[in-house]
């Protein structure tokens, strides 16, 4: 099988490098630039090697750098961004600060006859994020695309097949950045497209019938399509030795906990436990509003209620969970800078009484995991069930948590979803839902003057989390929403619409 290899240099972009790798059917892992040698890349055998970007500058004695052998190793290489300016620097290039001109976002982009830009416009649009720049190219490279702002967008040495780009072709925002990642993976490298969701299927369920032999696994169940899809592989794995652990920690959505009993009680028969454990939560949160603090207490909270339940059942060695990449990304990986802490990854406590904790789909981003559930046979309506994080309502309220800030939003969210649904519009948006905010303002009921709280409404287009479009809705079914909450919400009388994209938001609130 063919393999790229992405070299990780602490950027934000990482996985997603390598998930349009694997979207050609083509395999692709990740290692951290220190954790491998020129040496056992050469003799892994990998077909290309792509450089990431990473938030450093490369004249920085203390950024990451690597071993200019890579260069000579007749191993193609891509450079993205810092990785660009990285192989320019090794080469004995020139980088600089670009002082006023840096350029962060949607760029016009120039680029010459190449086979790194074949059959991309000579303009088109590209996704910026940098401050320094390649002022002079190495020796044996020539410039091969440029903006406005940036002389050398891109260069290659093409008889050592060393490419440089300095925008991110693996974000949507670059509009033919999937076909210059073709160009390189097909036409570069010449891979072959022998990889696909099947062997993804395959190999994990292999790995942990191996690993997991005679161990108890306890798998933290929110019914979500992460930890649903990750419950059935490893049921697919070791069967009995799996047990669900489905905490109602008070902050679900309307009617969840008892949706979520029935479909993996009854339709998937697993071995599930429900614990019923609001009073626990809401105790331990109360009096909270900073949202790092909110997502600390929750993760510690799961933790040992996993804990106790694990008592009860006897031995378990292995703590599972549904925990994806853009989890693992936001939580700050490596070198990656924090952007919030994920209650099942920086919310971890420091101490847990597992031997070890395995995510299965830690390595895929929402869309994988959903092929991943079609393929294993897993109901249309729970594969494509609408995302919600695992603090639940917690990073949706902000401020404080109480039952009756919960009760309103959970009445609010619920009438949000159910219009989207009546508009048939869920397919406009991949995560659409509702967020009380701490904000009071004036408004008018019958005459009379109220002085109520602020509902925002917010929906997102994107096909990995990773960035994201606020989500174009016809205005008619913002209205609907808009009447309904504020009619049938008592406390509601302003309705808001989030039209901020990510970046710079993130998609939920908190």
């Amino acid at each position: 099988m063919d393999k790229i290899l992405v070299l990780d240099f602490g950027g934000q972009y990482n996985q997603l490098i390598a998930r349009r790798v694997r979207e050609q059917h083509v395999y692709a892992e990740i290692k951290p630039y220190n954790k491998i040698t020129v040496e056992e890349i050469v003799e892994i055998g990998y077909k290309g090697v792509i450089f990431t970007g990473g938030p450093n500058s490369v004249y920085d004695e203390k950024s990451p750098h690597y071993d200019p052998a890579i260069l000579d190793a007749g191993i193609p290489v891509l450079g993205i961004c810092y990785g660009d300016q990285l192989m320019a620097f090794m080469a004995g290039g020139k980088v600089d600060s670009a002082e006023n001109s840096s350029e962060y976002g949607k760029t016009t982009l120039f680029t010459d006859n190449n086979v790194l830009f074949k059959d991309v416009p000579k303009e088109s649009i590209c996704f910026m994020s940098h401050t320094d720049y390649i002022s002079e190219p190495p020796a044996g490279f020539k410039t091969i695309a440029h903006t406005p702002k940036c002389p050398c967008a891109g260069m290659c040495d093409e008889e050592r097949k060393l490419y440089g780009v300095q925008f991110h072709p693996e974000v949507t925002h670059t509009i033919f950045g999937t076909q210059i990642l073709k160009n390189f993976i097909f036409d570069v490298c010449e891979c072959n497209m022998d990889w696909t969701m099947e062997d993804f299927i395959e190999k994990t369920v292999a790995r942990y019938k191996e690993e997991l032999k005679g161990k108890r696994v306890l798998l933290a169940l929110s019914g979500g399509v992460d930890s649903s899809v990750a419950a059935v592989l490893l049921n697919n794995a070791i069967g009995e030795n799996l047990t669900c652990i489905f905490v109602d920690h008070g902050l679900l959505r309307k009617d969840e906990g008892d949706f979520v009993e029935k479909t993996f009680k009854g339709q998937f028969g697993l071995n599930m436990i429900r614990v019923n454990a609001q009073d626990r939560f809401l105790s331990k949160l109360a009096g909270v509003t900073e949202p790092e603090k909110k997502r600390k207490i929750i993760g510690e909270e799961f933790i040992r209620v996993f804990e106790d339940e694990a008592k009860k059942i006897g031995k378990v060695e292995v703590l599972a969970q549904g925990t994806i990449y853009p989890d693992v990304i936001e939580s700050g990986k490596g070198d990656s800078a924090v952007i919030k802490s994920h209650h099942n990854v920086g919310g971890l406590p420091d101490v847990i009484a597992f031997d070890e904790i395995t995510e299965p789909l830690r390595d895929l981003f929402k869309d994988e995991v959903r092929e991943v559930g079609e393929k294993l046979g897993i109901p249309y309506e729970l594969v494509w069930r609408q995302p919600f994080p695992g603090p639940g309502l917690a990073v949706r309220v902000i401020g404080e948590i109480t039952e009756d800030r919960l009760a309103l939003l959970r009445e609010a969210d619920a009438i949000f979803r159910e219009e989207v649904a009546n508009a048939h519009c869920e397919k406009m948006t991949n995560q659409y839902f509702a967020v009380l905010t701490d904000l009071r303002s004036v408004g008018v009921m019958g005459d009379a003057r109220t002085y109520g709280r602020t509902i925002v409404l917010r929906a997102v287009t994107t096909d990995d989390f990773m960035t994201a479009e606020w989500t174009r809705l016809p205005f008619e079914v913002l209205e609907k929403a808009s009447n309904r909450i504020t009619n049938e919400v008592p406390g509601v009388s302003r309705v808001v619409y989030d039209i901020t994209s990510k970046p710079p938001a993130t998609v939920e609130w908190e």
